[in-house]
């Protein structure tokens, strides 16, 4: 029943995929990558770009670590997300929804839709206020421009092109390794910190590696390469739940597992990059106070050229275009799938109201924090906080469904993935401490 099953496959008329992209078939390496690539793209988004840029331009390189550790934790848990999705035909929400009272549900997906729409308003400013760096305008049409378009696309471009228009969007990201070749590095150093990472005992270092942990993983993470997976099957042709056809179980593994860790591995790259150039420039001449992802790229025009200033700009209002989508549709989705509606980017607009409306509804709240007197820096700390409250909780629920046989039939975790996946869990559940503990104890 579609009112009950939200991620139940749509009819055929509402698939749009080519038909010889079938489970099973070999596939070219850009038909492969999708959920997990554009989920780690869109992890590097404006906000994420200010944590990194602040992280490099206070810091210098001795953050650099961060990333390289923080990459196979990223991995575990974005798989085992897309196993969930891919395995069972319903996303995290539908799956939490199922089997853990609502008690322990609605209050989550309550915060996750609060630190999205804050997460959102914080993008669309930092893409307005870009765009304003390079063009000149009214900074509040552009916010209003960027809502009123990504919203439009998302309800009424089909799923297939609005997926393909995602992937290339993941291109953008480009920017910000351009943007370290175009600065003198001492590579040497870099390497040297990240292998042999000196560690400072202090609230303020803390504190920043704490906000790139709760950066690099977000619970709408978790949500959206689920619900992706999900798409997935609906929309390739012959392609089914692992339960309900499990000999299609060996090649989509193999290939959420390319997809998630290539995906990942770009996102702490391009996040890694950013962290390199600002400490390059910026902290090489003492600027280190930046706010937001549009403060650096500004600060970088005086001291890096007008060509790596554009390129930064550019490359924030490209991110923006990838990860507001991706927010207000993994919020969208865990909503739906809580409340038990239809749910779905491969449905059309008359299929799912609710959902869509939710995401409009979403993005329009996102873009009128920006007509607030609220500082979006402030907002953005409290977005921080609740994603590291959502966090850790999510995710241990999520290890217990995928290690039970009731739910993932005969596809319960491999002992390798238990372990990573329950070392990110704790590695998060720390950082929220931390982050509290940073916070208001000094």
């Amino acid at each position: 029943m579609e009112a009950e099953g939200v991620s139940q496959t749509p009819g055929v008329a509402e698939r749009d995929a080519p038909q010889d992209q079938g489970p099973g078939k070999r596939r070219k390496l850009l038909q492969v990558l999708g959920p997990g690539l554009i989920t780690g793209a869109s992890d590097d988004d404006p906000s994420g770009i200010a944590t990194y840029s602040q992280a490099g331009a206070q810091f210098g390189y001795a953050l650099g670590w961060t990333l390289l550790c923080s990459w196979p934790l990223m991995c575990a848990i974005q798989e085992i997300s897309a196993r969930i999705g891919r395995v069972t035909g319903r996303g995290v929400a539908g799956n939490l929804k199922r089997h853990y009272p609502a008690a322990a549900l609605y209050p989550l997906i309550l915060m996750l839709v609060g630190a999205n729409t804050i997460n959102l308003g914080a993008d669309l400013g930092a893409m307005a206020a870009s765009l304003g760096l390079l063009i000149k305008g009214p900074q509040l049409l552009f916010v209003a421009l960027f809502a009123v378009a990504m919203v439009v696309a998302e309800i009424f471009v089909s799923y297939a092109r609005y997926v393909s228009v995602l992937k290339w969007l993941t291109l953008s990201l480009f920017a910000y390794v351009g943007v370290v070749l175009m600065v003198r590095v001492p590579w040497l150093t870099v390497a040297r910190s990240l292998v042999l990472p000196q560690i400072a005992w202090k609230a303020d270092y803390l504190t920043v590696v704490v906000a790139v942990l709760g950066t690099t993983i977000s619970p709408y993470l978790f949500f959206w390469q689920a619900e992706e997976e999900v798409e997935e099957t609906q929309a390739r042709e012959g392609a089914e739940p692992l339960t309900r056809a499990p000999q299609q179980a060996e090649p989509e593994f193999a290939r959420i597992r390319l997809d998630t860790y290539l995906g990942m591995a770009f996102s702490n790259l391009v996040a890694l990059s950013i962290m390199v150039a600002t400490a390059a420039t910026l902290g090489a001449h003492g600027a280190t106070n930046i706010r937001t992802s549009a403060d650096a790229a500004q600060a970088l025009r005086p001291v890096a050229g007008p060509l790596v200033f554009f390129v930064f700009a550019l490359g924030i209002i490209g991110t923006g275009l990838l990860a507001a989508p991706v927010l207000a549709g993994s919020a969208a989705y865990a909503l739906g799938e809580a409340f038990g509606w239809p749910v779905g980017l491969s449905r059309k607009p008359r299929r799912a109201k609710a959902f869509y409306g939710v995401l409009a509804a979403l993005m329009t709240a996102g873009a009128l924090l920006n007509f607030t007197p609220i500082d979006p820096i402030k907002a953005l700390f409290w977005s921080a906080v609740i994603n590291g409250v959502v966090a850790a909780p999510v995710m241990a629920m999520m290890m217990l469904l995928a290690t039970r046989k009731k739910v993932m039939k005969e596809f319960t975790l491999p002992a390798p993935l238990q372990i990573a996946g329950w070392a990110a869990t704790l590695v998060m559940a720390a950082a929220a401490v931390g982050m509290i503990a940073t916070s208001w104890g000094g």
